[in-house]
């Protein structure tokens, strides 16, 4: 057995768990991260960048939105639902965090919205040379903040799964992991901050929970099976409150990391051949992934012609690069994705797909009738997305409710000291990242992008001040 020391002790080292870890050891105090995976950053690899308000770039851009306007919209869209402190702190947290990242190294590329009507919020961190759009850049801050930890003298022990807590004594506390050599790890620590990711990997909570069956109902956007919920359990074995727990909702096809053309608010129906959206919606990936949840067998089909294909393909470079559709369609083909297809009639579609002929032909009809008089009287969809599917080749996409991440499961309060169920802090006990975020309600606000990676790099800073107060206080 192998026994080592250490003031703090974190369990993860994503983003939360990263950002805790940089955060307690600068400030002089000794850190061990216990991280299961072989690298650090977990789902933060794949990030754009975090949610900052009043931030010194944003001041810089002339971009006036306040907290005080950020706290009102969240808590009108979760209807009070969430706790007001924890949320009122997060986002006054959010401007000094940005100059932290930037003090340890971190560069900004742009400070982008996400969407019309969205706010700019969403700090998106500069991309490597050579990277392709701005998807998985935060995956440079991960690394930053990393080399940081070590500088600052933290250790960072990969492939060593938390096993256990118990305490010891009032100040005292023991951990009990396990490393890549089946050795065990005995920790004595005095305070203890559980970052672990959520339980997304873990298919028996997830249908627990949420009642969605994982990867047949809804699909990760990125698989990782280390997210299975153990330090939500051993919270609450410790005698954490539990929260709400719910997904990070969003859509998409399964393996497929993205197709551009079924990016478009382009026609959408439902096994029965019906609409059930305004497909603007499909630009806000949580409330369009929420619609297709509550549809027969949780499917949702957006179907275009190639008319629709050519008018994207005409104007050049657009809100995804400069694509060719034709080739990113061949592709999918190619590799034989079943979601997939290329088809000549209506008739052929409802073969192929399943979707009843009688309600596709009866919606179709319907559909180019709006898209010639301009007027979409169903669900009132804007004209300008109003586009006919007439034209064969059509080209059809399967859809799917997908989770970016789960949310809450551990009780904590605006210093992200974990609760029991008497609403009493458990001394020494905190929790950051998505473990802890129950922010939410039922529905991410898409209104304010970078949302829970903000929130993980943020409340793992939170967490870790509190609890080097709490052991200098000790």
């Amino acid at each position: 057995m192998k026994h080592l020391k250490g003031d703090i002790v974190i369990f993860g080292a994503g983003s939360a768990g990263l950002a805790a870890t940089v955060a307690a050891a600068e400030k002089g105090v000794s850190v061990i991260s216990l991280e299961k995976a072989s690298v650090t950053g977990g789902t933060g690899n794949f990030a754009h960048g975090p949610l900052a308000i009043e931030s010194r770039l944003q001041k810089s851009k002339g971009i006036n939105f306040t907290v005080e306007e950020a706290f009102k919209i969240h808590m009108e869209f979760t209807h009070w639902q969430v706790d007001a402190g924890l949320v009122r702190t997060y986002y006054e947290k959010t401007a000094s965090t940005i100059d932290w990242l930037m003090e340890k190294g971190v560069e900004f590329a742009d400070i982008a919205d996400h969407g019309a009507g969205n706010k700019l919020v969403w700090h998106r961190v500069k991309s490597p040379e050579g990277m392709r759009g701005p998807a998985g850049s935060a995956a440079v801050m991960m690394k930053i903040l990393t080399e940081k930890a070590k500088e600052y003298g933290a250790q960072i022990l990969l492939k060593t799964p938390v096993k256990s807590i118990s305490r010891k004594d009032k100040t005292n506390a023991e951990v009990i992991a396990e490393n890549e050599n089946g050795e065990t790890v005995q920790i004595n620590t005095r305070a203890i901050i559980i970052a672990t990711g959520g339980f997304l990997g873990n298919g028996e909570l997830v249908k627990k929970y949420t009642g969605l069956i994982l990867d047949q109902e809804v699909f990760p956007v990125r698989k990782n099976r280390n997210l299975s919920g153990d330090g939500i359990r051993m919270a609450w074995e410790a005698g954490a409150a539990p929260t709400m727990m719910t997904l990070h909702m969003a859509h998409g096809i399964p393996d497929l990391e993205f197709m551009p053309l079924f990016q478009h608010p382009d026609l959408v129906v439902n096994l029965d051949g019906d609409r059930f959206v305004n497909e603007e919606v499909t630009g806000n990936t949580t409330f369009f992934g929420n619609a297709i949840s509550r549809q027969p067998q949780k499917l949702a089909f957006m179907i275009l012609d190639e008319n629709c294909k050519e008018y994207y393909q005409s104007l050049g470079e657009g809100p995804f690069g400069k694509v060719d559709y034709s080739a990113e369609i061949q592709k999918a083909l190619d590799k034989l994705n079943p979601h997939i297809f290329v088809l000549n009639s209506v008739e052929e579609i409802a073969e192929k797909t399943g979707i009843n002929l009688e309600g596709l032909k009866k919606t179709l009809n319907e559909y180019n009738k709006a898209c010639e008089t301009g007027r979409d009287d169903l669900f009132f969809k804007n004209p300008k997305y109003l586009k006919p599917v007439k034209k064969p080749p059509f080209y059809v996409a399967r859809m799917f409710p997908f989770a970016l991440g789960t949310l809450g499961g551990i009780k904590v309060n605006y210093r992200m000291e974990v609760l029991d169920r008497d609403n009493k802090v458990i001394p020494g006990l905190y929790a950051a990242g998505l473990d802890a975020n129950s922010l939410y309600a039922d529905s991410y606000p898409w209104i304010m992008s970078g949302n829970t990676f903000g929130f993980a790099i943020n409340s793992g800073r939170m967490a870790a001040e509190n609890a080097v107060e709490y052991v200098r206080g000790l």
